[in-house]
């Protein structure tokens, strides 16, 4: 099995960003791990960021599992004098935690602060620019040193792998992503799965790459930063290339810190100063429940930052109880809001 980190270090000089509208500091929201390489990842693409445009601080937090979290990165703001400041979730999809536990915590962070000001921001999303990261990637699966067996794309099969989420629009975004990806690049097919919460899992994704006889999978885990998950991508990966010899297995990184990440926050940060953040609400089970056109429990429902959000729990847990993991189960449950 080929597991490819083979990827150019970062050089700040070939970064190039545009210019703040603004000089507010910038509160970077991560979701949380307990896995140390992961967390300090993170810290570590937050001081990138902040290296590339030294003119305001941004401060790096997490909304659950290690520190420093939402009410200390706002609390350091206040404390440097600012009034009015950005909030980004470093997330990939609006699922429940950008929707609805981000903007709880920052709604009762900031409650002491009324003079404060928030300007939250949008997820990362489909982008043009991360799908340049993956393609690029892909690219370098197909350099001898990483196909020395000179397999082709029509021989291969691509194993796109989401986190998994409990809101069906984020998951289905997921599917779309990988389709674009797939959409020209002459891979037999991408077969989408995912780690955790949602349908199919891992080992069903793998079993349907195998249906198209392929001479290679190509692995390639939708993340933003290593961590536990990442590593059970891995672990999985490797018990699939033991059962099957007959397959060539490569697995690519998560994106980490990237020069196309990065200069979609900066746009991202950009929006929210300008206050040009859209959200597209139309599928969303939250706002379906909230008017009443879906029969499972109604809350407020609101995507803009300042407005009441209604939270009871997180729509997932980190303990070894999976609720979800019988598809009768999810199929209960998965619109139900929260």
């Amino acid at each position: 099995m080929t597991i490819t980190n083979s990827f150019p270090k970062l050089s700040l000089n070939s970064v190039q960003l545009q210019p703040l509208p603004h000089q507010r500091p910038l509160l970077a929201i991560g979701h949380g791990t307990r896995n140390t390489r992961g967390r300090q990842t993170f810290l570590d693409f937050v001081e990138t960021y902040q290296q590339l445009d030294t003119s305001r601080p941004v401060i790096p937090c997490f909304l659950e599992l290690t520190e420093p979290n939402i009410q200390a990165g706002i609390e350091a703001c206040v404390q440097q004098g600012y009034q009015e400041i950005t909030a980004l979730p470093i997330l990939l999809f609006a699922a429940r935690h950008n929707k609805f536990d981000v903007t709880n915590e920052l709604d009762r962070s900031k409650a002491p602060y009324p003079q404060l000001k928030l300007n939250y921001g949008r997820h990362f999303g489909i982008t043009p620019k991360i799908i340049e990261l993956w393609r690029d990637r892909l690219d370098e699966l197909d350099q001898p040193a990483n196909n020395p067996n000179n397999i082709s794309r029509e021989d291969t099969v691509l194993l796109f792998v989401g986190r998994g989420s409990s809101d069906p629009d984020a998951n289905g975004d997921v599917f779309k992503l990988a389709r674009i990806i797939w959409e020209g690049s002459g891979y037999k097919t991408v077969e989408t799965c995912f780690i955790g919460i949602t349908h199919p899992r891992l080992e069903e994704g793998f079993s349907r790459a195998y249906l198209y006889k392929p001479k290679r999978v190509i692995v390639l885990p939708y993340f933003l930063f290593t961590g536990t998950l990442m590593e059970k991508i891995g672990d999985i990966t490797a018990q699939q290339s033991e059962q099957h010899p007959e397959v060539e297995f490569a697995s690519l990184p998560e994106m980490g810190i990237a020069p196309q990440l990065l200069q979609t926050l900066r746009a991202r940060e950009i929006e929210a100063q300008l206050g040009e953040v859209k959200m597209n609400c139309e599928m969303c089970k939250f706002r379906l429940a909230a008017s009443g056109t879906d029969s499972s429990n109604h809350q407020h429902h609101s995507h803009g930052h300042g407005h009441a959000h209604s939270h009871s729990a997180h729509g997932h847990n980190h303990s070894s109880h999976d609720p979800y993991a019988k598809l009768n189960d999810y199929h209960q449950r998965i619109w139900q809001a929260p």
